[in-house]
């Protein structure tokens, strides 16, 4: 398990939109996005499409989705599940929390299913 990261408030990040973290500044050497999907949820997947080298903070999200921007495979974001071709590998998740109005992300640590 690795240490929480505080990536700031709640409204930083607006719904439908995402922030990118930085691989050296979240310790996985990987970039991270933080999707705040349309219900309030928040999630974490690695930012780079798995079939493609492209941004997901870059993609479309709907729901409890992100499509990709280059080629639309699309991603489960509570799973990190491929959800269409070209992708047919799945992202990795990271669990992000949400305590007194700040997200934390806990890089490296898999996500569980979040409502």
């Amino acid at each position: 398990m690795s240490d929480p990261i505080n990536i700031g408030s709640v409204d930083d990040i607006p719904p439908g939109e995402a922030r990118v973290l930085d691989g050296d500044d979240n310790s996985t050497g990987v970039d991270i996005s933080v999707f705040h999907a349309e219900d309030g949820s928040f999630y974490a997947l690695d930012d780079e499409c798995t079939h493609e080298e492209a941004s997901l903070a870059d993609g479309f999200i709907e729901d409890s989705q992100v499509e990709c921007p280059l080629h639309a495979a699309a991603f489960c974001l509570k799973t990190g599940k491929a959800l269409c071709l070209p992708a047919t590998e799945n992202a990795r998740t990271h669990r992000v929390e949400v305590r007194d109005g700040e997200l934390y992300l806990y890089p490296g640590e898999p996500a569980t299913t979040q409502a």
